[in-house]
């Protein structure tokens, strides 16, 4: 581990200087010492603002894994359990056969409720009661419990809306008292930025132009397919650098979403690799495989433990989430390394960055 951050370090800075990266950063963990706090590139190219350890950046769904984690906190405290119904805590939630799903179904993306309207917009996404209630009124895709597909944005919003009506606060209320507070994250780990933080982020731009490809090709792909008006991938609130950049989407709560830092996010899953948030039995109980098949959504086979997935960087012990830029964060059971690599220039559905510190971490 000696040479780590110097391996590291050389590895993103390679990645800048032939332009496949803009801005990177790499935190590692292991049992509370930080092993590796790496950086390298600009948070911001037009003004040349450099990325430093503590430049926050939107990491799309790399943030479900924070969504998760503050479900488990509540868990151990004892506010709800994973087998606790969502309508007995959101009866709205029940409409339409969805009375039998549980926090467990919504953590394994299993509640069959992983679309929202077509013509879903980056506004409405802002709107929490009115995406609450569009959700809580949806007829799910399948019997909840009887199947599991990636919920990409409704996750963020069923977790969240059971964390409201058990706490009576938002969740980034329960982020800041629960997570970030404790473990002296605060200005490194959001749902919703402040107003007053803005100017810290790192400005996302896109790896290439977007490909427009016809709509019967799109149909055909099960991510994008519409069910009854109902679709997981609303095109006009795709995350491109666009999305990501706008105030309104970065200062609301869309816990399918969040803006960290690499050190911030290895810092949470190393909190709970040591114990500081959940027991040794609810750890082993999130970090096992839950679910495993075939996606609904994705249309590929998937493997979930409870709000994580299994098996990123190809090895069974790591828990952790990716997000659809290139981002991560996660953990490694075996080792008890903690990792988080975070990045501003979002290659869709490219986690070669990811894939190359974890080789370097775990060769």
């Amino acid at each position: 581990m000696a040479d780590l951050q110097k391996d590291v370090r050389a590895a993103i800075d390679e990645l800048v200087e032939s332009g496949a990266e803009r801005g990177v950063q790499v935190a590692v963990y292991r049992r509370g010492e930080l092993l590796v706090d790496a950086v390298a590139g600009v948070a911001d190219p037009e003004t040349g603002r450099p990325f430093t350890s503590g430049t926050p950046a939107y990491s799309t769904s790399t943030g479900k894994g924070v969504t998760a984690t503050v479900v488990h906190v509540l868990a151990e405290r004892g506010a709800f359990d994973y087998d606790t119904v969502i309508a007995d805590l959101w009866p709205e939630f029940a409409a339409h056969g969805k009375d039998k799903a549980t926090v467990r179904h919504a953590l394994t993306h299993a509640t069959g409720v992983p679309g929202v309207p077509v013509g879903t917009t980056p506004e409405d996404l802002c709107d929490w009661d009115k995406m609450c209630a569009v959700i809580a009124g949806a007829a799910p895709w399948w019997e909840p419990g009887t199947r599991f597909g990636y919920h990409p944005q409704t996750f963020g919003y069923i977790l969240g809306e059971v964390v409201r009506r058990a706490t009576g606060k938002g969740i980034s209320q329960v982020l800041r008292e629960e997570l970030t507070g404790p473990l002296d994250l605060d200005g490194e780990l959001f749902f919703g930025v402040p107003e007053s933080e803005l100017g810290r982020l790192a400005r996302i731009e896109d790896a290439a132009p977007a490909m427009e490809l016809p709509e019967e090709m799109l149909a055909a792909i099960p991510f994008f397919r519409e069910v009854d008006g109902y679709t997981a991938a609303p095109r006009a609130a795709l995350p491109d650098a666009a999305f990501s950049n706008r105030t309104d989407v970065l200062t609301s709560d869309i816990p399918a979403g969040g803006t960290m830092t690499a050190r911030a996010v290895a810092r949470m899953y190393d909190a709970l690799l040591q114990g500081e948030l959940v027991s040794p039995d609810r750890l082993r109980e999130l970090s096992s495989p839950a679910v495993t098949g075939m996606d609904e959504v994705v249309g590929g086979p998937a493997t979930w433990g409870l709000g994580y997935s299994i098996g990123l960087v190809s090895r069974p012990t790591v828990f952790g989430m990716v997000g659809s830029g290139g981002t991560a964060g996660f953990a490694d059971t075996a080792t008890g390394i903690s990792v988080g690599v975070i990045k501003n220039r979002a290659s869709a559905g490219d986690f070669t960055t990811v894939e190359r510190i974890g080789r370097i971490l775990f060769q």
